[in-house]
């Protein structure tokens, strides 16, 4: 049997061309949202996104959004498409954009085909979906789902001291539309996996079901400074050593849970930063994710309790802020049917998974049925020059989300 396929070549190099946007002298590719790479990036989707004749909006939080309708289907919910553009520090090529230019070939195959949709397609680049330069991650879709104020938003100060609203003024993306402007009727992510389990285990396809609950903590424990050669173990009071204590219980929590649990200290700084001194103040990170709600605050109570315990054993003080909380996703099930369905029908191994990354799907599920589609990713190397897929199964995805599309768009029906 024949199955329509996207426009292999373009796709490969539209995301060699978009990767190569945000590179220092070095090689680095970063492009940080609102930045001028940023720009750049995003002027040139917008180019690709008119040469396919499709209309363009840009919202209020910068999201750029590609329209596709016409007289007999514009009043339709739209079927939305899309991931975001913004990178990571000295990021790899296919994050995000793969699903964002993925998107785009689905349209343009579809147009050429001569289909004519019962509903709008669109494809979205949603504002700092990495969260690098303005925190929270999944800024843009967040706003755009309504769990963050636009105005909040927009005052978010960067790690720079900038304004995400002036920057986005600076660089000629902050929108005319209110977030939120088109209600979809699904929505559908194609992304790497950004893990191992697809390519060890030998599947081309992920029907992602559900989503991790994301947790961030940002904890400070306070001690006093003082000679590292002079002062007794038993008389410090030492910020170092209790922030080292907390990696170790949060490795062992974990361990003994038997659940997909995982929790990973990101960042850690000491004061005053000398070798010759015990640290009076530390500062880390800590994220912690589960699929399962109650075994998320599970942890979060466990690792409370904690810090109040070693408080009072090492002699220190610890303060808490909560820098991001989102609960589990689980993804429509239709729509994860028709995933499957769709990889069967071309011959392609798919199974069922669970994401343990964060992605701009996780805030559109609040308003509208949703669901993603993964393909491995080498070595689970993302976030990092590495980060690799292969042609063939950068296709196999981009042709399932056609299929996919198609079924929602042209026959209405989201499920298999």
């Amino acid at each position: 049997m024949s199955f329509p396929s996207i426009d292999v070549a373009r796709l490969i190099e539209r995301l060699r061309e978009l990767g190569d946007i945000g590179r220092d002298a070095e090689g680095r590719l970063t492009r940080l949202a609102g930045s001028d790479n940023d720009k750049v990036g995003r002027d040139r989707l917008v180019a690709w996104i008119e040469a396919a004749g499709l209309d363009v909006a840009v919202d209020r939080i910068g999201n750029i959004f590609g329209i596709w309708r016409d007289d007999a289907n514009g009043g339709e919910a739209p079927v939305l498409l899309g991931s975001h553009i913004d990178t990571v520090i000295n990021a790899g090529i296919y994050d995000g954009c793969y699903g964002v230019l993925a998107g785009l070939e689905v349209i343009e195959t579809l147009k050429s085909n001569g289909a004519t949709p019962a509903r709008p397609i669109v494809i979205a680049a949603f504002t700092n979906e990495e969260g690098v330069r303005f925190a929270p991650d999944m800024l843009g879709s967040l706003v755009y789902a309504g769990g963050l104020p636009l105005e909040t938003a927009l005052a978010t100060i960067g790690t720079d001291g900038s304004l995400l609203g002036e920057e986005l003024e600076r660089i000629g993306y902050a929108g005319t539309v209110e977030p939120g402007f088109l209600t979809p009727h699904a929505y559908v992510e194609l992304h790497i996996e950004q893990g191992p389990v697809l390519q060890r285990e030998g599947f081309a396809i992920g029907a992602v079901e559900n989503l991790q609950g994301i947790s961030w903590q940002r904890v400070t424990i306070d001690g006093v400074a003082n000679h590292a050669g002079t002062t007794p173990m038993a008389m410090r009071s030492d910020a170092g050593l209790a922030a080292a204590r907390v990696g170790l219980f949060l490795r062992e929590l974990i361990a003994r849970s038997n659940a997909p649990s995982v929790a990973t200290i990101g960042t850690m700084r000491f004061e005053p930063d000398a070798i010759n001194v015990i640290p009076s103040r530390a500062t880390f990170t800590v994220d912690l994710r589960d699929p399962d709600e109650e075994r998320l605050q599970a942890l979060e109570t466990a690792l409370a309790d904690f810090l109040v315990r070693i408080a009072e054993e090492e002699g220190v003080t610890i303060a808490v802020e909560r820098l991001a909380r989102f609960q589990p996703v689980v993804f429509d099930q239709g729509i994860v049917a028709a995933i499957e369905a769709s990889a069967s029908a071309r011959g392609l191994k798919s199974r069922r998974m669970t994401s343990g990354a964060g992605h701009d799907a996780q805030m559109i599920a609040r308003i509208a049925p949703t669901a993603m589609i993964f393909v491995p990713s080498r070595d689970g190397i993302s976030h990092n020059p590495r980060e690799h897929t292969e042609p063939d199964e950068l296709v196999a995805g981009a042709n399932v989300l056609l299929d996919v599309v198609e079924r929602i768009a042209c026959s209405g029906r989201n499920g298999s």
